[in-house]
């Protein structure tokens, strides 16, 4: 089980803080901190630990601007706190380093008056929560491809089917000026047979979901990208050892991540970047549930499995639309391989998100795991 080190760091530090509210800080799903008058980290609960990718222990030996830069906002925040000992909060705010990339971040800073000069930090990342408004507008344009997918397939595949065989005619008869016309009509028609064959795919059942471990999953990924499409490039695996299984269809998710690293592949390569690097993470959020909007529903995704590449980024006028049906970025794409990304996640009950920016694009997964699972 995971075990968090505040505790003892409390107990390290000789903080005032009582055992009950120890606890309770652990227990919440903001990420908790609490800093001395030099910055350096007194406690840290154990959604600061996800928040920070580091231990408690870790933690503690550490200061602030080790995570986040001298000159950003929020030390301005907590030098005001200081100086007139008020709560400040800011909104969507970029925390960003070499050791720290987070952006659209809450955060709050409150006085810590059992410690001189000492502040608490709650940070909250709020592209969770986007990630579920998202999410949710993506499954009635994924349901509406299925419905026109059924259209197409039933009124264009047979009538193509014919003119194909009549260009394989003509093309077997004809003079060779008139051979290339016929050879034309052929790959436009096995283009546009493909395409509804790829549209079909958002028309079919999701199948029965079961215990799926993810980093087989991953692993699986990872060698038929080093094995074809991402041979040059560098890939990382960042993930947390400890992770439950999965509640989803092992194909599935495989198709998903698949399309996902050969996406970061392609904009790698097309980009011209050099030493192109895609770095697959996962993570376990405790205790995290969401619910957005209107919407009667409440989501239990603990489950967070990212794909990052250090291409040029994704173009902002594309950003709106990414998962839409036929939005594509690259060239002779047709539009379809993150509308079905999407169609699947939505259909295991997940989200998904991006972040873009030149040097480093994001998408991160949110799945659900199965009831019960232990965290070994």
């Amino acid at each position: 089980m995971r075990r968090s080190a505040f505790g003892s760091v409390l107990a390290r530090r000789r903080s005032a803080v009582p055992l009950e509210a120890g606890a309770i800080l652990s227990a919440l799903p903001v990420a908790v901190v609490g800093l001395d008058a030099a910055d350096r980290f007194l406690f840290a609960n154990q959604a600061a630990e996800q928040f920070f990718v580091a231990s408690a222990a870790q933690l503690a030996g550490l200061r602030l601007v080790d995570f986040v830069p001298a000159a950003d906002a929020l030390f301005q925040m907590i030098g005001q706190v200081r100086r007139d000992g008020v709560t400040i909060a800011a909104h969507d705010l970029a925390l960003e380093s070499p050791r720290l990339a987070r952006r659209g971040v809450n955060v709050q800073v409150a006085p810590l008056p059992e410690v001189e000069a000492g502040v608490v930090l709650g940070l909250e990342d709020a592209t969770v929560a986007r990630a579920f408004d998202q999410g949710m507008s993506f499954s009635p344009k994924s349901r509406g491809v299925a419905g026109m997918a059924a259209v197409l397939a039933h009124e264009v595949k047979n009538p193509l089917s014919g003119i194909r065989g009549a260009a394989q005619l003509l093309e077997a008869t004809s003079a060779p000026a008139d051979r290339e016309l016929a050879i034309l009509i052929r790959d436009e028609a096995d283009r546009i047979r493909a395409l509804i064959e790829r549209m079909e795919l958002f028309d079919r059942q999701p199948v029965e979901r079961g215990a799926v471990n993810i980093h087989r999953v991953l692993e699986h990924v990872r060698r038929l990208a080093k094995s074809g499409f991402a041979q040059h490039i560098r890939l990382v695996e960042a993930y947390d050892p400890s992770l439950p299984p999965a509640l989803g269809d092992r194909d599935q998710l495989v198709q998903v991540m698949l399309n996902l690293v050969k996406n970061a592949a392609e904009a790698i390569t097309g980009g011209g970047v050099s030493g192109g690097e895609i770095v697959l993470t996962t993570a376990f959020q405790q205790g995290v549930w969401l619910a957005g909007g209107g919407v009667q529903e409440r989501r239990h995704l603990p489950l967070v499995v990212g794909v990052r590449d250090n291409g040029p980024g994704i173009p902002v006028e594309l950003r709106p639309h990414l998962f839409e049906p036929f939005v594509s970025g690259k060239e002779g794409g047709g539009g379809l391989g993150l509308a079905l990304v999407a169609k699947i996640v939505d259909e295991h009950g997940g989200l998904i998100d991006v972040e873009s920016r030149p040097g480093r694009t994001e998408f991160r997964l949110h799945l659900p795991v199965v009831a019960g699972g232990e965290i070994a």
